[in-house]
């Protein structure tokens, strides 16, 4: 089954987004910050309160996942949720196993290409640049999230006395860093902050959140380079204004390197700015290509070019349409 990328509108009512009351869900993963939030995101969504259950097994287990056995866990054990929203590789040997220890009355949603056969699972979400399909596989151009216009509105407020004294056009800039894709080093951060000063130059400033993986070097660069009175760069002390900068935002200028980052950006609905960075791995890049270029080609997002530019589009929010389904096959089997 899969969505094409502007499936976000609906004309359902919320209900079809609503589990039912005292639904039990827990959220597994590895911990990585990626996976977990997809997983909360969508409870959050569907009205629930997840429980978050982070396994870390080690040799073999870890070598083995996604194909091994689940290591035990003190922290994986019965009474089992109703609902199971697993993401990444390491989830998914745990997720094999509560769905088989329920006796299937788990309902078990996994969140990235499982490398395992979807069937073993009730209900599956890939991005669609992973080109999986099935009967109970859901494609969607960008991934679950947590962001909602209210919650935007909400940080937006929050950090407003933060950023009071920047005239508008405020661009929020997100910055990620090198992972297994993409290289981000202090040279191409030196050409980084030159674009973004030229936008600055160009009338508007600039509000900047620099994350785990930019890099303390690179850091440096961006606070040093862009210090100004039309510039806010996060501390990494500070409470995180990742969302309230979203919020505050007219556009967002983000680098490539974090599917999340990005899709997140495109679902404000505003003009969505992309740094693209060298890639490290060609393989690896690949899929980001062909995530980005979708992107491209459904207007949310375009190419960084060294300056803002303006148009629109209808918010991406893959984060509904998941729910959706799950609901709808969660309420479907409960009746069935």
């Amino acid at each position: 089954m899969t969505f094409s990328a502007a499936s976000a509108a609906s004309s359902s009512d919320d209900k079809d987004l609503t589990l039912p009351e005292g639904t039990r869900c827990w959220v597994l993963s590895n911990g990585n910050a990626g996976y977990e939030v997809q997983g909360i995101g969508l409870a959050e969504m569907m009205g629930v309160v997840p429980e978050i259950k982070r396994v870390s097994p080690g040799a073999p287990g870890k070598w083995l996942a996604p194909w091994g056995p689940a290591m035990k866990d003190p922290a994986i054990a019965a009474p089992w949720p109703d609902l199971l929203i697993a993401a990444g590789r390491q989830a998914i040997p745990y997720a094999r196993m509560i769905r088989k220890a329920s006796g299937g009355r788990t309902f078990v949603a996994v969140l990235q290409h499982p490398h395992v056969r979807p069937s073993k699972f009730d209900f599956v979400w890939v991005p669609a640049h992973d080109r999986l399909s099935g009967p109970n596989v859901l494609s969607t151009l960008t991934s679950p999230h947590r962001i909602t216009p209210e919650k935007l509105t909400a940080e937006a407020e929050a950090f407003d006395a933060q950023v009071a004294h920047l005239p508008r056009p405020r661009v929020c800039v997100l910055i990620g860093g090198t992972n297994k894709a993409f290289t981000l080093d202090e040279a191409r951060m030196e050409t980084i902050c030159a674009e973004l000063k030229a936008v600055m130059e160009g009338g508007a400033s600039l509000m900047v959140t620099p994350s785990r993986r930019t890099g303390e070097a690179q850091t440096a660069i961006l606070k040093r380079e862009l210090e100004g009175p039309r510039a806010v760069v996060w501390d990494g002390k500070s409470d995180n204004p990742y969302f309230g900068f979203m919020g505050q935002a007219d556009a967002v200028i983000v680098t490539c390197d974090s599917v999340n980052m990005v899709g997140e950006a495109t679902a404000t609905g505003k003009p969505v700015h992309v740094i693209e960075l060298p890639a490290i791995s060609p393989i690896k890049a690949s899929k980001f290509r062909r995530f980005l270029d979708a992107l491209y080609a459904e207007g949310a997002a375009r190419p960084f070019a060294g300056r803002l530019e303006s148009w629109d589009y209808r918010p991406l929010n893959a984060t509904k349409d998941v729910a959706r389904e799950i609901v709808r096959r969660y309420r479907a089997r409960q009746q069935g």
